[in-house]
């Protein structure tokens, strides 16, 4: 779910720190989810603890989640924004789109594509 950019200007743990708050402002993750234990998520992405934990201690500051020693990292209740998740996926469509007529492809290969991975995952009836 979360993707570190190594090219990128922003700092890694900005990189985690901004994903998972727009997931946690969308209500993507919802209150009470417990986010990866900071080793995991640093191990998955390769990077080191330090950097994760920062991206943590930021998230916690600024109130989108708490952490307890043995209790891990849970997402707190936010304000739940329906705009804000459909802003966040239109901006992933246009983030995907780009990408397929950046390959030569068209809108409609593109549809095509979204509905077999929706009948492949079972999102479709």
């Amino acid at each position: 779910m979360i993707r570190v950019d190594v090219t990128s200007p922003s700092p890694p743990y900005e990189q985690i720190r901004a994903q998972l708050a727009e997931l946690i402002r969308c209500g993507v993750l919802d209150a009470g989810t417990r986010l990866p234990p900071v080793r995991q998520l640093a191990a998955d992405l390769g990077l080191a603890t330090g950097t994760v934990a920062r991206a943590y201690k930021e998230l916690e500051q600024s109130g989108h989640v708490t952490a307890k020693r043995g209790g891990g990292t849970r997402v707190l209740p936010q304000p739940q924004s329906q705009a804000a998740r459909a802003d966040l996926i239109r901006r992933h469509a246009s983030t995907y789109l780009a990408e397929v007529t950046r390959l030569g492809g068209s809108v409609e290969e593109a549809l095509t594509a979204l509905r077999e991975a929706a009948e492949n995952t079972g999102a479709l009836p």
